[in-house]
């Protein structure tokens, strides 16, 4: 008997027999799934926190730009308001000593807040640019002589007259005539209409036109003085700037120093970029924001670091999130195989009780007949004995005679059958001598003992059929039957008759027809093609090639 207790216990674990691969991987997914997500959950909170920062930090940036524009902005305002009160000259009314003395008062040596210095810049009328270039020679600066000279057209000139401090690469500008330059040109304009500081675009600084320098930019300050009724401006006082060096100048205002940053005139483009500050690591997101910079637009973008492809934290709940799914997936997968293993020993033995029952009862069975058999062998042989020896003699023939007969019944299995085997075995009277009356060709097929009998059934009624009525009617009448894999799981058999009668269809549809295109069909799952051709019968039919697993399962049960 099978022990109850195992029973009941693998019956409760039936559903783990179901599935015992499904159930591990189903449980590592959840557990991978949830991982997945707490990741997602803390990297966008992550990405939360430092856009946030990322925005205070951009905020704190664009601050400490516009105040150090602005500490220059109030320097040349400064200036702007000095000059203007003095009386216009030839030269534009500002005297080297009174330069000097301003940009020592208000500018110390005239290089803070990320200038290259403070300049003056007189509007001179091209009409009167001769008088101003002797004018200026005559106190001092016999060298001075405007450059480029000014093109065709061109109404004023705006050279540099003075710019401190004096050194080398500051001395190299004097004398240019900054209205030459479209940039510069239009940014002094615009000083001109507003009357107030303006900032120009791009520009590449005379100081560094023997170098491949960073970009720079310059602010205007206007000086108007009253002139026939209205105010006009006599020159600029201004300041040059490398952006770089600008950018440098705010970065004192600013702390985070791990963030990338970048200064663009008026538009992203690589042609607009002013300068740039980069950190080691790899990019983040970024983030970009306009603003005014003495009456000019710019773009400031910034993008912080990131540690790598996860932060910390990710990576610690990535790390054991793993190692908590693969022990789950490894418990899980102890558990089903467990219940596995005792589900095929539950099947194994109660497979072997009903095997133990079942040949038990035919034992009882066969054990009787055999008995009432020797019981019957043995009485007529003991009627036809003429004494003991006769009676001996025939009785052990007759028992060796049933038993060989024993031995054939066991030895015989429901197995499979070869097609070729069951086409040959109902047209074998048709096919003896040397002058047969079928022609038959095919691979080796083999076949389910029930398909085996629905073709045997078919190939019996066509052959009966043309042994009546067709080719096998004649002497000169043959039967082709050919049979072909038309794929892994499914063949062809034709049958085609010649030779033969006339063939007309029949009026009536017999028996044998109805068997094979009804009932034969059902069982092979396909439909019969069956013509009536003045030539002969043609037939095709398709049955199915199983697994041998599919129709075998009584020899892997087979007591040994």
């Amino acid at each position: 008997m099978i022990d109850q207790a195992l029973l009941d216990r693998v019956q409760k674990q039936a559903w783990f027999h179901r599935y015992p691969r499904g159930w591990p991987i189903l449980l590592f997914l959840i557990a991978s799934i949830t991982t997945a997500v707490s990741v997602m959950a803390i990297e966008r909170a992550d990405r939360q926190t430092r856009r946030v920062e990322l925005d205070r930090n951009l905020t704190e940036i664009s601050s400490a730009l516009q105040r150090r524009v602005t500490e220059n902005i109030a320097l040349l305002r400064a200036g702007g308001a000095l000059f203007a009160t003095q009386p216009p000259g030839t030269a534009g009314g500002v005297t080297r000593t009174q330069f000097a003395e301003f940009a020592q008062d208000l500018q110390g040596n005239g290089k803070i807040y990320g200038s290259l210095g403070v300049g003056w810049a007189p509007l001179i009328p091209v009409e009167r640019l001769a008088d101003a270039e002797v004018a200026i020679q005559d106190e001092g600066q016999t060298d001075f002589i405007v450059f480029p000279r000014p093109a065709p057209g061109q109404r004023a000139v705006a050279p540099v007259r003075y710019i401190l401090p004096q050194t080398t690469e500051n001395q190299s500008v004097i004398a240019y005539d900054m209205f030459s330059e479209s940039v510069r040109r239009e940014a002094m304009e615009k000083a001109i209409r507003l009357g107030g500081p303006v900032a120009s675009g791009k520009v590449h600084l005379m100081q560094d036109s023997d170098t491949k320098a960073s970009g720079g930019f310059m602010i205007y300050m206007p000086v108007m003085v009253p002139q026939g009724g209205r105010r006009s401006a006599i020159g600029f006082v201004y300041s040059p700037f490398r952006a770089k060096d600008f950018l440098a100048s705010a970065s004192e205002l600013y702390r985070n120093d791990q963030i990338d940053v970048a200064i663009y005139d008026d538009h992203i483009a690589p042609e607009t970029l002013l300068a740039e500050q980069r950190s080691d690591g790899v990019p983040g997101p970024a983030m970009e924001r306009r603003i005014d910079v003495g009456n000019h637009s710019w773009v400031v973008q910034i993008s912080d670091k990131k540690a790598g492809v996860l932060t910390t934290l990710s990576r610690i709940v990535l790390f054991f999130g793993v190692i908590a799914s693969l022990t789950v997936m490894g418990i899980s997968r102890f558990i089903t195989k467990r219940a596995a293993e005792d589900r095929r020993v539950l099947e194994w033995l109660t497979s072997q009780a009903s095997i133990r029952n079942s040949l038990t009862r035919e034992l009882n069975h066969r054990v009787k007949n055999t008995l009432a058999n020797v019981l019957s062998i043995a009485a007529l042989t003991r009627r036809r004995s003429r004494d003991i020896d006769d009676f001996t003699d025939s009785l052990t023939a007759r028992i060796r005679a049933l038993s060989a007969t024993h031995d054939l019944l066991s030895q015989s299995d429901w197995g499979y059958a070869a097609l070729g085997d069951i086409v040959r075995s109902e047209l074998a009277p048709y096919m003896e001598g040397e002058d047969s009356h079928v022609v038959m060709s095919g691979p080796d097929i083999k076949l389910a003992p029930n398909d085996a009998m629905s073709l045997g059934l078919a190939i019996h009624e066509l052959a009966t059929n043309a042994a009546k009525y067709g080719a096998l009617s004649t002497i000169e009448g043959r039967i082709h039957v050919y049979w072909v894999l038309i794929s892994p799981d499914l063949a062809e058999i034709s049958w085609r008759e010649e030779g033969g009668p006339s063939v007309t269809p029949p009026s009536q549809r017999g028996f044998g027809r109805d068997l094979i295109e009804k009932i034969v069909a059902h069982e092979l799952k396909s439909e019969v093609d069956l013509q009536f051709k003045p030539s002969g019968v043609e037939c095709r039919l398709k049955v199915p090639v199983r697994a041998a697993r599919e129709f075998m399962l009584r020899a892997g049960h087979r007591p040994a």
